[in-house]
């Protein structure tokens, strides 16, 4: 079987995802169009050899309505010939993107296919494309009578299933800052990072971020609608231990490796295995767990086989429920710092989550790479990739 490379990487750096911040002056299009455009020119590539975009868009109304990856492309200049496709599959939409684009290289339908993603929080807010609208449905209520609930209730749950104290939650949320903090000082960024306006550090990192400061913010979610459900909930989850609101945009380009060699392009890695899968849409935030389960399995490897694990920081418990269940090695666990620091542009993070973890590999000469991102409604997609 012909293998799906991955041949470049690359995303904007965070910007605050409110007014003022620092990408908030840049339309949704314009942001995934800039990436676009800096992957065929970082590559030599001709545009016109594109079979397909895919990218992800969880907010799909306002700016980033009508198909905003064609729109994209139409606005980086590649040809009218190439088409695209906006896929939502939440918090995980830019993952889903890079799956359905290797799986369609492997399947001979694409030579050469983008994935990508973006999100700009600051100009078409979280839950924007569902305002004013019942979108559940009689089944749906007639299954949960009582309705679904928001992450954060979501996230308050995990904690208290898994006995999550809130200073531990608050320590990893520092770590991640350090993390950050110290792979940009370094230069660790710089290869995937496209500049937009001369933005190029990520606005959310906060380098002097510690754990006491983290302790004095009050929680988040006490008043919101479903709270009064859950008595247990001793709430603890607060904005420092969750990921901010976020603009950003992300991109990968994929293709067989025969085009790659046909192109004299050099693949950096590839893609090894693929799983997605559903999970209890109340709990929600645990999928990553039967994931990475599928992904393992499928693949063949052991967790000690895997030399870095990327798991989406939408909030603190997410990677601390899935490195107790896995028993893993915390120096492995988001080891240039996650979401509650890097940012989370919903969209766009599957993609940027893959970028950080192939130039990790890269710089540390490990081979295998797993990333997993938990997604509303309760799904996870999860990926093991190979540093070529």
């Amino acid at each position: 079987m012909n293998d799906a490379v991955i041949v470049d990487v690359v995303r904007t750096a965070s910007g605050k995802g409110k007014p003022g911040g620092a990408l908030s002056g840049h339309h949704p299009v314009d942001l995934l169009a800039t990436v676009l455009a800096a992957l065929v020119e970082r590559n030599g590539l001709d545009p016109a050899l594109v079979d397909d975009v895919i990218g992800g868009c969880v907010s799909q109304s306002g700016e980033q309505a009508l198909n905003i990856t064609r729109t994209a492309l139409l606005a980086a200049g590649f040809p009218e010939s190439v088409p695209a496709t906006t896929v939502d599959r939440q918090c995980g939409s830019s993952q889903q993107a890079g799956h359905f684009a290797a799986q369609g290289v492997l399947a001979g339908a694409y030579d050469i296919v983008i994935a990508c993603g973006v999100e700009s929080m600051s100009r078409v807010p979280l839950g924007a494309s569902a305002a004013g609208a019942d979108t559940s449905g009689e089944g749906l209520r007639r299954r949960y009578p009582d309705g679904l609930i928001p992450q954060g209730l979501s996230a308050e749950l995990l904690a208290v299933r898994w006995k999550l104290e809130r200073d531990e939650l608050d320590a990893f949320a520092a770590r991640s800052h350090q993390r950050a903090s110290a792979t940009a000082e370094t230069g660790g960024f710089a290869n995937e990072i496209i500049p937009v306006g001369g933005h190029t550090a990520d606005e959310t990192v906060r380098a002097t971020t510690t754990a006491e400061g983290l302790a004095a913010l009050k929680p988040a979610f006490t008043g919101v609608p479903g709270a009064e459900r859950f008595p247990e909930i001793d709430w603890r989850i607060t904005p420092g231990n969750s990921s901010p609101l976020t603009d950003g945009a992300s991109a990968a380009l994929i293709m067989s490796a025969a085009a790659a060699e046909r192109l004299g392009l050099r693949p950096r890695a590839r893609f090894h295995s693929f799983a997605v899968t559903g999970s209890d849409p109340l709990l929600m935030l645990d999928g990553v767990v039967p994931a990475t389960r599928k992904v393992l399995e499928r693949s063949g490897l052991s967790l000690d086989a895997i030399d870095a694990y990327e798991v989406n920081e939408a909030f603190a418990p997410v990677p601390l429920v899935w490195q107790r269940e896995f028993g893993a090695d915390p120096e492995r666990l988001n080891p240039r710092g996650g979401a509650i620091a890097l940012g989370h542009p919903l969209g766009a993070s599957g993609t940027r989550l893959l970028a950080t973890l192939v130039n990790h590999l890269e710089a540390t000469g490990g081979r295998y790479g797993l990333q997993t991102m938990c997604e509303g409604a309760g799904m996870a997609n999860a990926t093991i990739t190979e540093r070529l």
